[in-house]
């Protein structure tokens, strides 16, 4: 069971226990350019090294804001226990995050427990969710900016929205899908879209992540166009009780 007594601001739908655990993986997010690991992304997997998909199969409507806050909680004392010094990517739910202060009071104060430097944090949200609200949205990506803490809009390409969210809502970091990114050398069509998102990201100042490379010509077709982050199974899998590190990647 997963303990969520920690920190204040919560009421009891953040406070109830989990029936169930997990644990989490983290893969990098890479900087071909300066040759670094950039970020690691904290992926959720079962407590015996089973897919994301098990452990969301057990999360309900009552206990989805108990689940959205301990996944941070596990990410955060995970990654401190492992010594990691980059930026931490965390994935939240929009539409578990019923008041953006309170909910992001028991991040905070899990950050000073483990003394995990909160600037580093970046909060990543799915394209793949519906967002019921789009002002609670902008309220939760605004209150994350005030206190100095990233947002990133994941699976950019395969969900609901499209560009109509990244018209309303300019987080700080684009993730651009694997549904975009696969064979992107072998498709003219891909190579067109990514090239318009890479001039639309530049002109409203974000950053850009391909992700779901798993191969060389695709990784070289896409830092030709103009991005140097990666993430995906050509350069590491997500990793338990581990963090892949710079020497352990296939840099160009």
């Amino acid at each position: 069971m997963t303990d969520l007594s920690i920190g204040q601001g919560c009421d009891n739908r953040c406070a109830t226990p989990l029936d169930f655990s997990f644990t989490m993986a983290f893969q990098p997010v890479v900087d071909v350019a300066q040759r670094r690991i950039y970020a690691y992304e904290a992926l959720v997997r079962g407590d015996d090294g089973a897919g994301a998909a098990s452990v969301l199969a057990r999360v309900t409507d009552d206990n989805r804001y108990a689940f959205d806050q301990a996944c941070r909680v596990k990410a955060i004392e995970t990654a401190a226990a492992l010594g990691l010094d980059r930026r931490l990517n965390i994935n939240f739910l929009p539409n578990a995050v019923y008041h953006p202060e309170a909910c992001l009071r028991l991040t905070l104060a899990s950050a000073k427990q483990h003394g995990f430097p909160e600037h580093l944090i970046t909060f990543e949200f799915t394209e793949d969710e519906h967002i019921h609200n789009r002002p609670h949205l902008r309220s939760i990506i605004e209150t994350y900016r005030q206190h100095g803490i990233r947002t990133a809009l994941d699976d950019f390409g395969a969900g609901y929205a499209g560009l109509s969210l990244l018209a309303d809502f300019q987080p700080d970091i684009l993730k651009i899908d694997r549904c975009l990114i696969t064979r992107v050398d072998q498709s003219p069509a891909r190579q067109a879209i990514i090239t318009g998102l890479v001039k639309t990201t530049e002109m409203l100042g974000l950053s850009v992540v391909a992700e779901g490379t798993e191969r060389i010509e695709e990784v070289r077709m896409l830092h030709d166009m103009g991005i140097n982050l990666f993430q995906g199974y050509y350069f590491a899998r997500p990793q338990i009780g581990r963090l892949v590190g710079d020497d352990q990647i296939p840099w160009l």
